[in-house]
């Protein structure tokens, strides 16, 4: 491992004529870390396991397809990688990719895409189950009902009882891209289902019968077992605002507004909101282009998710959204987004509360190459945060296939 320390002159060079920032205690430590993946590794997920390591999958290039792989560590190193699957029909995408979870009873469950038609959208959700640490994975499992050859993605996993899985995707089965794309009716969904341990399916249902139709969801849940779901709502005027749904006691309730941006866009800005809760605390981060102006917001509620307070602004002024939210255990929220900068890209983090905000942003890597460090995502480990991000190398002399790897920093007080 490498220790990797933020000075006040990397802060300086990101804050160009922001005094205040480039003054700033660095508020962590990063320890970047060694990572099990090879040359063309993307995309990473990552998931809190019970005994405090961290579940990691990712992608990487494999002949003339990819493989899913997953693995499991800590600061103290990882298992060695296990694939999940491997074909040249996975559909792989900088913003709907694969991702890990585990159930309470020890399974775990991993998800990927397949394509299934002719169009570069055409894809099914497929989830797999493991009962020994991911060394061997179960026959796949198609959670949506629907078959058509139209768009199923943007899955988020969480558990919600000791073996019962609840998966969350966007779903396209009445979406047709050559009709009338301003008709209610014609749009994506937002569909759910709850998978067994032992691979059992509940009923495929809706939840909201028009979304946006590439952001990511996220879900989490209370303290008292009340499932949140947080994703890019789209009005029937084209009001793409983000919105959470709740399920309380088997009953999803109606969808309730984060906050009213405002923001009306004819088309999908693939850049979803974050979800996270301690105790009946809910924090919702998210990025927003109202009236043309780029921020990114984060917004509290004390009451499990049926309200929330107003919202605040986090970024520093060149906000590019793809954000991450993760509850600390000491009533702040650990918020990371994505800027762009006269340096260069930047991936920001800060401890968050309902009554300060953001205080104290920290510079958690500045990216010079060319390409982007996509969607960062975080966990909470025994030993501190986890953050991961797809890197781009600059190197030239490798393909397009290969020319990324995964860093991740373990942050610690």
């Amino acid at each position: 491992m490498v220790r990797q320390s933020f000075s006040l002159g990397l802060l300086a060079l990101v804050a160009g004529h922001n005094p205040a920032l480039a003054q700033s205690e660095a508020f962590m430590a990063l320890t970047e870390l060694r990572l099990p993946v090879t040359a063309g590794a993307r995309e990473p997920a990552l998931y809190p396991l019970a005994d405090g390591r961290i579940l990691m999958s990712w992608t990487e290039p494999s002949g003339s397809g990819f493989t899913v792989k997953t693995a499991i560590g800590d600061s103290s190193g990882w298992t060695e990688p296990q694939p999940v699957v491997t074909s040249n029909r996975l559909f792989v995408n900088w913003a709907d990719f694969p991702s890990v979870a585990a159930f309470p009873d020890g399974t775990l469950a991993a998800h990927w895409l397949i394509e299934n038609g002719q169009s570069s959208y055409d894809y099914d959700v497929n989830i797999a189950l493991s009962a020994d640490q991911g060394r061997s994975w179960g026959k796949p499992i198609i959670p949506h009902d629907d078959r058509s050859q139209r768009q199923h993605g943007f899955v988020s996993m969480l558990p919600v009882a000791q073996d019962r899985m609840l998966a969350v995707w966007l779903d396209g089965r009445d979406f047709d891209i050559d009709g009338d794309e301003d008709e209610f009716t014609n749009s994506i969904q937002l569909r759910a289902t709850t998978i067994g341990s032992d691979g059992s399916l509940s009923n495929d249902i809706g939840l909201d019968a028009r979304t946006c139709s590439c952001c990511q969801t996220s879900a989490a849940v209370t303290g008292t077992g009340i499932a949140l779901v947080a994703y890019r709502d789209r009005t029937a005027n084209e009001i793409r605002d983000i919105s959470v749904i709740r399920l309380v006691d088997g009953n999803w309730s109606e969808p309730v507004s984060v906050h009213a941006d405002g923001w009306e866009i004819a088309g999908c800005p693939v850049n979803g909101p974050a979800i996270d809760t301690e105790g009946e605390n809910v924090v919702v981060v998210w990025f927003t282009a109202a009236n043309d102006e780029p921020a990114v917001k984060v917004a509290f509620s004390d009451n499990a998710g049926e309200s929330f307070a107003p919202a605040i602004q986090i970024d520093r002024g060149g906000a590019a959204g793809r954000v991450d939210a993760l509850y600390l255990g000491d009533g702040s929220a650990l918020v990371t987004w994505v800027e762009w900068t006269k340096a260069g890209e930047v991936l920001y983090a800060c401890r968050t509360r309902p009554e300060t905000g953001c205080t104290n942003p920290e510079v958690i890597t500045l990216n010079r190459q060319p390409g982007t460090i996509n969607f960062p995502r975080m966990a909470l480990g025994r030993d501190g945060v986890y953050i991961a991000w797809t890197q781009p190398l600059g190197d030239q002399s490798q393909g397009p296939e290969q020319n990324t790897t995964i860093r991740m920093v373990l942050a610690t007080p």
